[in-house]
């Protein structure tokens, strides 16, 4: 049955989307569909930066080291961007501009720039190597590219289309973007140019399955992408305030996770405009760096990887730092062990961990499980967000399942991305005919519409007939308190088909020999679903991650599986 936080955010939700009312919806065409759509969305992200920068001028937006600027501070630093980039570098509207570079001030005044201008801004992945970033360069038809001198060394030499441009972290945005740095109405122009259709962004896929594909997505997405994290977030303040709690503080987050992903871009810096959000950048992940920051700036809202989460809570310095303003904790990207929420509500009990749901093709748009009901139900998403999801399980053949029955995790949103660049087999691949996107995820719905992943539907291992689900093996692994990381995968076997195997790497100071995790597992799930000895390998090394953070799966099965240690 539906817990009383749900019927309590379903009623607020309610009232938010009633005619006149600031989520009220419309109907918008699409896939010969008619599908939800904000009455009062801005148009562009252009217009949503204009109006919110004015609206809460006088407030600190970003905070970068010692460098401090308000929203309107921002906003004036990005229309000389904007003239720069036009009068400089002859920018014109729907010119893909790559940024390259880690997070920073600059940063984001480059992407508010580049909008404004009337470019897309292509999300180049600050990690990659220097062939990536020219592939990525080229992929998105890249006219331009604006570059720190790290990211910039690594490509150097290498060929591709773009022109660079350098840029630095200085605080003084003036000087450290001074290469793009102009004087002239050009942001103001384009307010009347701008249309919802435009291009507005491209991000890249993870790239777990083969070689990156760059995702684009219309104005109108993306805006609808971020008001439909903002809806969120005004059903959360209602509640608060509906419990006697003051909201009364301006609202700060810590920025930890890549600028260049989308739970970086969509929900965190640009979400934060509206509700007149503080946003800290940190460079480089530490947890005791960022609780320290996160006392300091009084930081409302995190949100990152679950081992972020986990580091914070488990760091032996963690009662040194006031945290209590911390009132949300939210992870993405990949499931939280079930053991670390619980450990997670115990180490911040002013706050709740949270969990989202949702693909760079869907602007970050998807799920959400709340506070007690994550709690309780800490194995799933949580319900798709209302009112702009529409969340179907679906077989092969596009068919809708029934309540409980595994397929395929499909979304249909105004949010979703119109599709992979220059590649329209895949565009076509991604979408049902009536306007789902595929997310390549296997799941089901309980009785209660909550969404449970079961596994990546090309991560499912057969092994005789029988369905392995890679994480349910990856959760058994975590269970042992040795575990730090892990990674299930399946390997080709002669009798079987395939095998489940599984690569771990222990926490500082632990030590399991491979025979007596095997042994631990065999204890809690079924004999099948356990690899063998000779496919259970130790790393000394931290797993390698994708620029999401995820896992990279695909590195991990070659380095061990093709060319296993101790083989």
């Amino acid at each position: 049955m539906p817990t009383a936080l749900d019927n309590t955010l379903v009623a607020i939700m309610d009232q938010l989307v009633k005619p006149e009312m600031p989520f009220e919806t419309v109907p918008f065409d699409r896939f010969g569909v008619q599908i939800p759509a904000f009455k009062h969305a801005p148009p562009t992200l252009a217009h949503y930066f204009a109006h919110f920068c004015n609206e809460h001028k006088d407030k600190v937006f970003l905070v970068d080291g010692d460098c401090r600027l308000t929203f309107g501070e921002a906003w004036l630093a990005a229309t000389h961007v904007a003239a720069g980039l036009e009068q400089m570098h002859g920018v014109k509207p729907g010119d893909r501009v790559g940024i390259a570079a880690r997070n920073s001030a600059n940063w984001i005044i480059a992407y508010m720039g580049i909008i404004m201008a009337g470019g897309c801004a292509t999300l180049l992945n600050g990690f990659w190597s220097g062939e990536e970033i020219a592939y990525g360069i080229d992929l998105a038809d890249c006219d331009l590219v604006l570059a720190d001198a790290g990211r910039a060394k690594r490509f150097d030499g290498i060929g591709h289309s773009a022109k660079v441009v350098l840029f630095d972290h200085d605080c003084d945005p003036a000087t450290g973007l001074a290469a793009i740095w102009g004087d002239g109405d050009t942001a103001m122009r384009m307010l009347g140019q701008l249309t919802p259709d435009g291009m507005a962004t491209i991000l890249y896929t993870s790239g777990s399955t083969g070689s990156s594909k760059a995702a684009w997505s219309d104005h109108r997405g993306v805006v609808h992408g971020v008001m439909s994290y903002v809806s969120q977030s005004a059903m959360a303040k209602l509640y608060m305030e509906g419990k006697g709690e003051d909201v009364s503080q301006q609202p700060s987050t810590l920025i930890a996770v890549p600028l260049f992903h989308v739970t970086g871009e969509v929900p965190l810096f640009l979400q934060s405009y509206a509700i007149g959000r503080k946003v800290v950048l940190m460079p480089k992940w530490d947890a005791y760096e960022a609780m320290r920051l996160m006392e300091a700036e009084k930081v409302s809202y995190f949100a990152g990887v679950p081992l972020m989460t986990y580091e914070m809570a488990s760091h032996p310095e963690r009662e040194k730092f006031d945290l209590s303003a911390l009132k949300s904790l939210a992870a993405g990207g990949a499931p939280r062990p079930v053991e670390h929420v619980t450990k997670i509500r115990k180490a911040f009990p002013d706050g709740f961990p949270l969990l989202g749901y949702g693909l760079t093709e869907t602007n970050g748009v998807g799920c959400g499980n709340l506070n007690e009901n994550y709690l309780a139900k800490p194995g799933s998403t949580g319900r798709a967000s209302r009112p702009l999801v529409d969340l179907a399980i679906l077989d092969d053949d596009g068919n809708k399942l029934p309540q409980g029955a595994v397929g395929e995790v499909c979304m249909r949103t105004i949010c979703n991305f119109r599709g992979y660049w220059k590649n329209d087999e895949a565009t076509e691949a991604a979408f049902t005919s009536d306007g789902y996107f595929r997310t390549g995820d296997l799941g089901y719905l309980d009785e209660d519409d909550y969404l449970f992943i079961v596994d990546r539907k090309k991560d499912i291992i057969i092994r005789g007939g029988e369905n392995i689900s890679c994480i349910e093996v990856e959760e058994a692994i975590y269970a042992h308190d040795a575990i730090a990381e892990c990674s299930v995968f399946g390997v080709p076997e002669e009798r079987f088909g395939e095998l489940p195997a599984a690569v771990f790497y222990v926490k500082p100071g632990q030590h399991i020999a491979s025979e007596d995790l095997r042994d631990f597992l065999l204890e809690h799930i079924a004999p099948f679903k356990v690899p063998l000895l000779e496919h259970i390998w130790q790393s000394d090394d931290p797993l390698p991650r994708l620029g999401t953070q995820k896992i990279d799966k695909r590195t991990v099965r070659k380095q061990f599986a093709d060319d296993p240690i101790g083989a």
